[in-house]
């Protein structure tokens, strides 16, 4: 059903695909009926690079970069996260609250980071917590997010609200969860459950 032509032969293409196949044309992405990604397998997690056949050579060279990056243990992890889930349901009935314990565990530096190795991430998960309550106090004193601390951009990252105080850039906005609630004003004394940013804008 699927044919690659590695030669680029535009009349053997149309060939195969009056005969009803499927057919790639290596580099020549306008005869292409379908492309081939480049793959990186750490089953069941599957991670697949494709540039819409504009060079497989780029996809190839992002594979070899991104490869080290992530862990040969990835699949066990995503198996014990598999394993776990009627019991992380019972465990936490909110969506809400199980949807912040896991990602807690996963977060950067978090008990189950994704991009580091876990002898036995299913110990971790048995040992989960709900997250706190938990504020911090953000000052922003640059405009340009590139001058953001590794700290504050990953509270950015982790954050679900943040409380504006002042006039923060938009481009330090940006840097944050795109599901982040925003809200002007300050926070209250008691912020709701999970990670709230108190930013302020203390321009240099």
């Amino acid at each position: 059903m699927l044919a690659v032509i590695a030669d680029g032969d535009e009349a053997a293409a149309e060939r195969l695909r009056a005969r009803g196949l499927l057919v790639n044309v290596t580099d020549r992405p306008d005869l292409c009926d379908f492309t081939l990604p480049a793959i990186i397998d750490r089953d069941p997690v599957l991670v697949a690079i494709g540039t819409g056949g504009a060079s497989a050579g780029l996809a190839a060279a992002l594979r070899q970069r991104l490869e080290p990056l992530l862990p040969a243990g990835l699949g066990k992890l995503a198996e014990a996260l598999l394993a776990a889930r009627d019991s992380l349901r019972a465990r936490f009935p909110d969506m809400d609250v199980r949807r912040r314990a896991i990602g807690s565990l996963l977060a950067a530096g978090g008990p189950l980071d994704p991009l580091a190795e876990h002898a036995d991430p299913a110990k971790v998960i048995a040992a989960a917590e709900a997250v706190p309550r938990r504020i911090e106090r953000i000052e922003i004193a640059s405009a340009d997010p590139d001058a953001l601390t590794l700290r504050t951009a990953r509270l950015l990252s982790l954050a679900e609200r943040l409380y504006v105080d002042g006039t923060v850039p938009p481009a330090i906005l940006d840097r944050a969860r795109a599901d982040a609630q925003r809200i002007a004003g300050l926070p209250p004394r008691v912020p709701a459950p999970g990670l709230t940013l108190h930013l302020v804008w203390i321009p240099e």
